[in-house]
């Protein structure tokens, strides 16, 4: 049986802009997980509310990222993290006891893979509000660009990567630019042998609030194609598919084994 890689650190990222109390939060939830956090930054993206002072209560470290935009932040997060692992939650993100200890363990199997990531569950608004949250725009979102992509898009409330993956992607994407969704970015540059694992214990509950208007669900679906259609201009679909179907797995630096009989655990991998 294949030894796994055992991880080490684990810093967790956090954006915020004005939403101090969505932050306490999630802040008080990561507090409270069986596997605690190496690191903890919380990014002020130029915040005119008690979103510093509520990251440094909790113990955070707060980088301050005066370019607004959830990339800009993000990367600014990542950039400062030490951990060999980013985890990466909204500030409306509020995580499962256990979301550190199903990351870290998903990440430490054999197959290793680059990304982990899973979708949300909603809460707040109403009923028809999270279903549409959860059906149309989540299920549409993994379904879709899934298939587009040829592996599991990455969803940005809920998501971890390998730290020296960063390194590689950290000047390929669009990190400065406000106008594309960062998760979806990131998902389009993941390089050639890379991976992407959609794993359903990782549960984090999520905001409902973005979807509570039609014009607000609009918003989003207009972003994502504007974002699809800035990445397909610089990486066509069928090159990029081509050129990550026929690439050797990427095995990251601190990885002491080779990759060995991976195993389905509870992963929707969508075939390329």
């Amino acid at each position: 049986m294949a030894r796994l890689a055992v991880m080490r650190t684990i810093s967790v990222i956090v954006p915020s802009l004005n939403d101090a109390e969505f932050l306490t939060a999630c802040l008080d939830a990561l507090a409270k997980q069986t596997r605690r956090a190496d690191e903890i930054i919380v990014v002020d993206n130029g915040s005119t509310d008690a979103t510093a002072d509520v990251g440094r209560a909790a113990g955070a470290w707060v980088v301050h990222e005066p370019r607004r935009g959830i990339w800009p932040a993000t990367a600014a997060g990542f950039d400062a993290a030490s951990g060999e692992l980013l985890a990466r939650l909204d500030a409306d993100s509020v995580p499962a006891p256990d979301w550190l200890a199903e990351v870290e363990r998903r990440m430490n199997r054999a197959d290793r893979p680059t990304v982990v990531t899973n979708g949300g569950t909603f809460y707040g608004r109403n009923a028809l509000v999270r279903w549409i949250a959860r059906n149309i725009y989540i299920g549409g979102y993994f379904t879709v660009i899934g298939a587009l992509l040829g592996h599991p898009p990455i969803f940005g409330s809920n998501y971890a990567i390998r730290a020296d993956a960063w390194s590689r992607l950290r000047d390929i994407v669009h990190r400065d630019r406000a106008d594309l969704h960062d998760d979806l970015d990131l998902a389009w540059w993941m390089q050639p042998g890379m991976t992407v694992v959609r794993d359903r214990h990782l549960l984090v509950g999520v905001s409902a609030r973005p979807f509570d208007s039609f014009s607000g669900l609009a918003r989003r679906v207009r972003m994502a194609f504007h974002t699809m259609s800035v990445e397909s201009r610089e990486w066509p679909p069928l090159t990029r598919r081509s050129e990550r179907r026929s690439a050797a797995a990427w095995v990251w630096e601190g990885a002491p084994v080779a990759p060995t009989n991976p195993e389905a655990d509870g992963e929707e991998p969508v075939p390329a």
